[in-house]
């Protein structure tokens, strides 16, 4: 397999996008593309240093009141999430323009995260590639399978289908899955020899870090400190993924139809985010564009929005509607939108 070096997708070499997409994309988003070094330099080192900083108050709180820890540990998850960004935008080539200092900050916040960084640059190459392609789904995104697939399924499998999209399940065991599942990868398109390296030594980093830090404070206290965190934001990552593309009119379309421009534009919201929150996530809300432009640093993704009115004609999700959007589960082909199980049962009653 052919590894394509710091995530650059397959479909940022798409063709033209097909009528009806902004005919002058490709220019507007070279405007902002490449990192800012010293831009770049001042977010590793601040949220890394917020981040030590966060981890110790949670440390010293443990002779107070584990309560307090718990409190702390929301503002100490988000910044794992704003490192988690950092790392996607390393898997970009986004961050920094030297390639092996780029693939170094990936892999130490790889491990920070728990996310093996070489593997995870592949997947989710595949899943901009993708993203929105009824024929090629499975990569990097929630599973979604159509109304007419649902109905062609046994009961047990409907019945797991619809445990498997309950949002309690999804955002309490879907975490535990991050952290387990990602120690271990079977080959497959998004898994080759250097993706299967990229988990075992991501693997050695967690075991060492956890080793060095259990003998510094003890396993008891690093577990409380740190276990709470990275749950949190794994639950936190996963609530973003799955508002960015999973709202009613968002786009899936057989491969013969699929069209990248399309795809980033119409299948990505802008998931509007108070300000502190766009500064935890990294203004990944504005997944739009970034699924338009992925090599475009996630510092400048609010400005490419600001300045280009095209992006402004976008499905925007609000916190609210974030919340609500877990009822819908399937996507219905003949209505070109994204349904729930009760709409499905009162038209099969109907």
């Amino acid at each position: 397999m052919t590894d394509t070096y710091a995530g650059e997708s397959p479909a940022a070499e798409a063709l033209p996008p097909k009528s009806g997409a902004q005919h002058n994309w490709r220019a507007i988003v070279a405007r902002y593309q490449g990192p800012s070094v010293p831009r770049s330099l001042v977010q590793v080192i601040t949220t890394l240093t917020l981040l030590a900083v966060a981890f110790w108050l949670m440390y010293a709180s443990l002779s107070w009141s584990y309560w307090a820890t718990l409190a702390l540990s929301l503002p100490t998850a988000g910044l794992l999430v704003r490192t988690f960004i950092i790392m996607h935008d390393c898997a970009h080539a986004s961050f920094l323009p030297w390639r092996r200092i780029n693939d170094a900050v990936g892999y130490v916040t790889g491990v920070l995260t728990m996310t093996p960084f070489g593997q995870w640059r592949r997947d989710h190459a595949l899943h901009h590639a993708s993203s929105g392609d009824l024929d090629r789904r499975g990569h990097g995104d929630i599973t979604t399978i159509t109304v007419r697939e649902y109905r062609e399924r046994s009961r047990k499998e409907r019945l797991k289908y619809r445990v498997f999209r309950h949002p309690l399940v999804l955002l309490g065991l879907g975490p535990l899955h991050l952290m387990v599942g990602q120690r271990f990868r079977p080959r497959g398109k998004a898994t080759g020899d250097k993706q299967i390296s990229s988990v075992l030594w991501t693997n050695a980093g967690i075991l060492l870090g956890a080793i060095a830090f259990s003998l510094w404070v003890g396993f008891p206290a690093f577990a409380l400190v740190y276990l709470p965190c990275i749950y949190m934001a794994g639950a936190a990552g996963i609530w973003l993924f799955y508002v960015q593309h999973q709202f009613e009119d968002t786009y899936w379309e057989s491969h013969g139809e699929w069209d990248y421009a399309s795809a980033a534009l119409d299948g990505s919201s802008y998931f509007k985010l108070p300000g502190i929150l766009n500064w935890f996530t990294g203004h990944i809300g504005l997944h739009h564009v970034h699924h338009l432009g992925p090599k475009i640093p996630n510092y400048r993704l609010q400005e490419a929005h600001d300045e280009n009115p095209f992006f402004h004609r976008v499905h925007v999700i609000t916190m609210s509607q974030a919340i609500s959007a877990f009822r819908l589960t399937l996507w219905d082909e003949d209505q070109k939108r994204l349904v729930s199980f009760r709409d499905v049962n009162f038209a099969t009653a109907a």
